[in-house]
């Protein structure tokens, strides 16, 4: 079993506040059996984040910062060919514009419908076409887009933006910016937004680009549900949400929450004489820790040496 839980640690001081009463005994557990084989560093202005990463090695599709083909990934594993053309996900998104600075709602709570969705891409689609790019329905809160555009583009990723500023951000491309401007004012008195305004719902004003690039040749054939529970990989997500909220009180309690079941199950699983492995994501980096053998003097260190995640902030 391989636990890769993202979102594990932040570099704000609240954060650091949250970690100080908080007690995971089952992780602390772990920390003392497990012994720490890799170690990810990277930075907090990274276009990938850390967890995506990992999960990138491990489905054979590391690339360069920002130019993971998560795109093309979702199109091979439903079945399509994805061939050698580069992709996209496109999201619908809610910028709200400030005086000076402009942020980006977290997708996910904008609770887009399939409808509305599909009545947006009915209407932005003439426009990305106009620029040769191909843009088709796959979800409600994410489109597919090819076209060449795409090919060298590196992108941030969904998980570094949400909730922040986005000048840092934006997409590398003259063209791509303008077409973002384009729609938003082609959003700006759309229907669909009337109808959400009425209702005091978010309006989606932009879209955003990730997971841009071509399949490359050393992708691994995953199962769709690889990364959820499937091939003995196990990825937390309940701390997302929280933390991209900032709500570090919210992310403490899901920490005691993933504590007392999936790190108790790894637990339970390594003292089971089971290979077990952990890692560990923060803003910046990932630690692995990993079941293998070592000297005995320094599985006896571990065993009588406590780490704590407050221990670990510094290095995630």
């Amino acid at each position: 079993m391989h636990l890769l839980i993202p979102f594990a640690c932040s570099t704000a001081p609240a954060c650091s506040q949250a970690l100080k009463p908080l007690q995971l005994p089952h992780l602390e557990k772990l920390l003392r059996r497990l012994a720490l084989v890799n170690t990810d560093a990277g930075q907090a202005t990274s276009l990938t984040p850390p967890h995506e990463r990992v999960l990138a090695r491990l489905q054979g599709l590391a690339a360069p910062d920002g130019c993971i083909a998560w795109a093309a990934h979702e199109v091979a594993l439903s079945g399509r060919d994805p061939g050698a053309l580069a992709w996209a996900w496109i999201t619908p998104v809610h910028w709200d514009v400030g005086a000076d600075h402009i942020t980006m709602a977290d997708p996910r709570t904008l609770d887009l419908q399939e409808a509305e969705s599909r009545e947006l891409l009915s209407a932005m689609q003439p426009f990305f076409a106009e620029d040769g790019i191909a843009l088709e329905y796959a979800a409600p809160q994410r489109w597919l887009a090819r076209g060449d555009v795409f090919g060298n583009l590196a992108s941030a990723s969904l998980d570094r933006v949400a909730g922040r500023e986005i000048s840092a951000w934006m997409p590398g491309t003259a063209s791509l910016r303008r077409l973002q401007n384009e729609m938003q004012m082609l959003l700006y008195t759309h229907p669909i937004n009337d109808a959400r305004g009425a209702r005091n719902r978010a309006t989606v004003n932009s879209f955003w680009i990730s997971g841009t690039g071509g399949l490359p040749k050393s992708a691994l054939p995953v199962h769709p549900e690889a990364g959820r529970g499937t091939n003995a990989l196990v990825v937390v997500d309940t701390l997302r949400d929280a933390a991209l909220r900032n709500d570090w009180a919210a992310w403490a309690q899901c920490w005691i929450d993933v504590d007392r079941n999936e790190c108790r199950t790894l637990l339970e699983s390594l003292s089971a004489g089971k290979t077990a492995q952990l890692t560990l994501c923060g803003e910046r980096s990932a630690l692995r820790f990993d079941s293998a053998q070592d000297g005995m003097l320094k599985q006896l260190r571990r065993r009588f040496t406590r780490t704590t995640l407050q221990d670990l902030r510094n290095q995630l």
